[in-house]
């Protein structure tokens, strides 16, 4: 039926619809939990009330599952001049339960009127039952009323006809503007649902586990284009000179995968393997950077129909570049929607750090199409179940067909930063609790992407990629087209139907035939739920305190917490009830081999069978948790490291420094032995490995330099300069080299220049002059843009002509360097007016406010200036970005986490109770302030062996 299903013919689509409609019905209902008896009209007193006095008969937040939607008919019609939209829907349910009325989700949109037909009125073609509209805005949700019961085990059609303006911020369906070369601004209209906007768009189920297929119809200006999921069918000439474009009914989907566009892009396709055809869309005047993206989908998309064995099931995959963009991407099944920046490779001014990026989130957003798409969570609580897995398949899928990239020495880095936030009390399990539309959109954050995305490089390690791949590959065969949870995936990876279990639909019907969940690994046995829920259902990441004591390795887990000490009266609390079992991998001296032990008790012993050296756990890194070693084991792993640091595998040195300063911040180990441990550097050949160790030290430069510590500042910037003062002058202003040479070379130079090393000031300067001079048009190295504009942006002159040809620019990519450059000046005024741009939206768009709030908090002379905006204009804030939004939560914690005083955090503390006493309470507040008390007690603690460390080592 996929197969059949790429063919653009009519009956073909009539088809697919009836088998995809009629067919799985058992499957929809036993998804669904049977419903409570109605209590409305035992308790009414126990409901709220509609916005027009009446009793609401729904209470809940999740939406009753009496009545479940099978296909919505969908006509939409925006107007590009007046920014608003008329649209009419039917929706085809069926009602599982007798009840009274029918709820759906809607925000903002004004119903003109809704009827109800039942099959017998659709055979007879009698005229629809007009409905009561009651609304209940706190909750999002409308009822409709219906004359008389419906009954149970039949089906429905509701119409409804309803209007609204397009959107003004990036959720629902929403305008986008964009400037064409001529100057001229034209306007697009652009959905984007997830996780709850699909209601700001038409009334519908909009739940996760409420699948349905959609029938779409958008009517539009001759000047322009129609896209959605489905490849267009027919267009047809209606009155007015307007056309309207049918597309094909999709598969059956979640509402918040909707999606569609009113445009004038032009576009550059090409074929897959298997057929489909694949289309890279942009504004007119950027189709020239749309051809990497198209090469990159294609390949991508033919390696995850090989790699899942199960083909893409839609005729086409349209990716398109949206000039107003709150995330990253959205990965609407066949159309999906990209921020410029993630798209859009213009070879004159995208570093390769772009490209990287642009690569990494194609591949994201297409394992998407498999991991969530085909499969779905059940709940929001499982987020992670799409978002990393698609982040772990960026690891397998990069590597696979960009092994160039060299992404795979990248993703330790994934693992790293998501570390920071997860051993702070204030983090959260993987699989966590949410209801309302905020709690929901917290859950996007680098706990569901990163950490699902290690805790599954880790079991893919502990499993076997073999293992691994098979149980990933019969997870989506067994749930495609259906929703599910965490155990789900578990028991997919623990039961290995054979191939002859599987019918030509994907599903392992055969339980007697499936294996054990139970693996054996090295002599034991090992649940793999009971593993895997010690590591999505409590938060946090393991600490293992490793002590050799001859011949024995003596070991014991803790809960790792980032800033609180063992001293600390907190720490033991902390503590309690806490454990993971944890498959730990190790290297010793007296052996080449990878040796493996599972630990899940508080303690444990290893008895190694000769003497050695010195021991490394956690091989690769590819284990999610810190490693301490007690008595001499640090010791004896400097001593490694300087002796013949290529003992260790390159991950494994990158791990160690990792660790090292990781532990510092718990009060685990001294700063002066994890600066010690980096000495070993000068004679580093692993470019991450020297990049992991320079990453620090250039941390706390800038956290010294901006509580203006002058002494430590001026050794630190010496000490550096100084240390790789050999690597810094290898370094050419040109784009040769690998992947990692080209990144060394701009970390490092970018470095330079900041500490006003000489020969780096005087080069950028030069090219800086060279480029205006040719009025923009001299190409310089992708790789150091960035440099160069932060060094002519300290001159009014340089600074005032970079934001002239920031308008200018179609290329996003040299846009977002321009920004951090004009970010960079050392004048408040310009800075100021920065923000005033942004807060505009026209010259610098709205989109990029969060970042460029970010960028001015992290110089500074515009620190206390962005906290100062963000505590006076809240108010004005909440009118561009939702409360739980990326970009608001960016906003609070870009413009306060680098605090590192009292005085800074009690003033931060007012505002956010200030808040909380107006009903505002974000996850991100107890983040910010759990990290500026670890800011302040790193200081207290290591700010007097830096500076003696530094006086010793210069």
């Amino acid at each position: 039926m996929v197969n059949s299903c790429r063919k653009l013919n009519c009956n073909i689509y009539i088809g697919f619809y009836c088998s995809a409609i009629i067919l799985p019905l058992i499957c929809i209902c036993s998804q669904f939990s049977q419903p409570t008896i109605d209590q409305f009209t035992k308790d009414p007193g126990a409901f709220p009330v509609a916005t027009n006095g009446e009793l609401f008969p729904w209470r809940e937040l999740r939406l009753p599952t009496v009545v479940i939607p099978l296909h919505y008919d969908l006509f939409i019609h925006p107007n590009l001049t007046s920014l608003d939209f008329v649209a009419s829907e039917k929706i085809e349910v069926l009602v599982r339960d007798a009840t009274q009325f029918i709820i759906l989700h809607s925000n903002g949109l004004e119903i003109m009127n809704a009827t109800l037909q039942s099959e017998e009125d659709l055979r007879y073609r009698k005229p629809g039952k007009k409905l009561t509209v009651l609304s209940y805005p706190a909750h999002q949700q409308i009822a409709l009323m219906v004359p008389e019961k419906l009954r149970a085990d039949l089906r429905y059609s509701v119409a409804i006809d309803f209007q609204a303006k397009l959107a003004d911020g990036f959720e629902g369906f929403y305008k986008s503007t964009y400037r064409t070369l001529g100057g001229e601004t034209r306007t697009i209209a652009v959905t984007d649902f997830e996780p709850t906007e699909a209601r700001m768009a038409f009334p519908c189920f909009d739940e996760p586990l409420f699948k349905a297929n959609f029938s779409i119809k958008i009517r539009r200006e001759s000047r322009h284009i129609a896209l959605s999921n489905m490849p267009k069918i027919k267009t047809v000439e209606v009155d007015g000179g307007l056309l309207e474009d049918h597309f094909g009914t999709t598969v059956k989907m979640s509402t918040y995968l909707v999606a569609y566009i009113v445009c004038d892009f032009n576009s550059v396709s090409g074929t897959a393997s298997s057929g489909v055809k694949v289309s890279v869309y942009a504004s007119p005047d950027k189709w020239s950077q749309t051809h990497y993206a198209l090469e990159a989908s294609l390949k991508l998309l033919d390696f995850y129909e090989k790699y899942f064995d199960i083909q893409y099931p839609l005729p086409k995959l349209d990716l398109v570049a949206i000039p107003d963009f709150a995330s990253g991407a959205m990965e609407n099944w066949g159309l999906i929607t990209y921020r410029e920046t993630s798209l859009l490779f213009d070879p004159k001014t995208s570093s390769t750090s772009d490209k990287l990026w642009i690569t990494e989130v194609i591949a994201h957003e297409l394992a998407h199409q498999w991991f969530g798409n085909l499969v779905t969570m059940e709940w929001w609580n499982d987020i992670w179940l799409n978002e990393g897995f698609a982040t772990y398949m960026e690891l397998i899928s990069v590597n696979a067909t960009y092994p160039e990239l060299q992404f795979d020495d990248d993703f330790m880095n994934t693992c790293f930063e998501v570390i920071k936030k997860d051993s702070l009390n204030s983090s959260h399990p993987i699989s966590n609790q949410a209801e309302t539309p905020t709690q929901i959109q917290e859950m996007f954050d680098a706990v569901s992407y990163k950490k699902g995305a290690c805790i599954l490089n880790m079991l893919k390690d502990f499993l076997s990629e073999g293992k691994f791949k098979t149980g990933i590959i019969h997870y989506l065969k067994k749930f495609s087209y259906r929703n599910a949870k965490n155990d789900d995936l578990w028991n997919s990876l623990s039961n290995s139907c054979l191939e002859s279990d599987f019918t030509s639909g994907g599903f392992c019907y055969s339980d007697s035939k499936t294996t054990s969940n139970t693996l054996t690994f090295l002599g034991e046995n090992v649940e793999i739920k009971e593993m895997m829920t010690t590591w999505t259902l409590q938060k946090g990441i393991p600490l293992v305190v490793v002590k050799q004591e001859g011949r024995s390795l003596r070991l014991r887990q803790e809960r790792f917490l980032n800033g609180v000490f063992r001293e600390d009266p907190e720490w033991g609390p902390l503590q309690e009830r806490y454990l993971w079992h944890i498959p730990l991998t190790y290297a010793t001296s007296s052996s080449n081999e990878i040796h493996k032990h599972f630990l899940k008790s508080k303690t444990d012993t290893l008895d190694l069978p000769e003497t050695t050296s010195w021991v490394k756990f956690n091989v690769d890194s590819n284990g999610y948790y810190i490693v301490h070693y007690e008595g001499h084991g640090w010791d004896q792993l400097i001593t490694l490291l300087n002796q013949n640091h290529t003992l260790l595998r390159p991950k494994d040195r990158i791990g160690l420094i990792h660790d090292a300063f990781q532990l510092v911040s718990a009060g685990r180990l001294t700063l002066d032995k994890a600066l010690d441990l980096t000495r070993y550097l000068q004679r580093e050949t692993s470019i991450p490995a020297l990049l992991k160790g320079l990453e620090y030290l250039e941390l706390f430069y800038h956290t010294i330099d901006r509580r203006n510590i002058s002494d430590i500042t001026e050794n630190l910037k010496h000490y550096i300069l100084q240390y790789f003062k050999p690597v810094i002058d290898m370094q050419s202003w040109s784009d040769e080299g690998s992947v990692w040479d080209r990144m060394l070379r701009s970390v490092l130079l970018k470095l330079a220049c900041y500490l006003n090393h000489t020969p780096c000031i005087q080069k950028a300067t030069e090219l800086f002059s060279q480029w205006v001079e040719s009025s923009g048009k001299l190409n310089i190295s992708a790789d150091v843009l960035k440099i160069v504009y932060s060094v002519g942006a300290q001159t009014t002159a340089g600074w005032n002509y970079l934001l002239e040809q920031y308008g200018l620019s179609l290329s996003a990519a040299e846009k977002n360097k321009i920004l951090y450059a004009l970010s960079t000046s050392k004048h408040q005024e310009k800075l100021m007016k920065l923000i005033e741009l942004g807060m505009e939206g026209k010259v610098i768009k709205t989109q990029d406010l969060a970042a460029l709030l970010h960028a001015i908090a992290r110089n500074p002379k515009g620190q206390q200036l962005a906290w100062n905006f963000v505590k006076e204009n809240w108010t004005h804030l909440l009118k561009k970005f939702d409360l739980g939004s990326f970009a608001l939560r960016m906003i609070i914690f870009g413009t306060t986490s680098h605090f590192s005083s009292k005085d800074e955090l009690q003033e931060v503390k007012l505002f956010f109770e200030s808040l909380k006493d107006q009903g505002v309470d974000l996850e991100i507040f107890q983040i910010v302030l759990e990290t500026i008390s670890k800011n302040i007690r790193w200081l207290e603690k290591n700010l007097s062996t830096l500076r003696n460390w530094l006086l010793i080592s210069i």
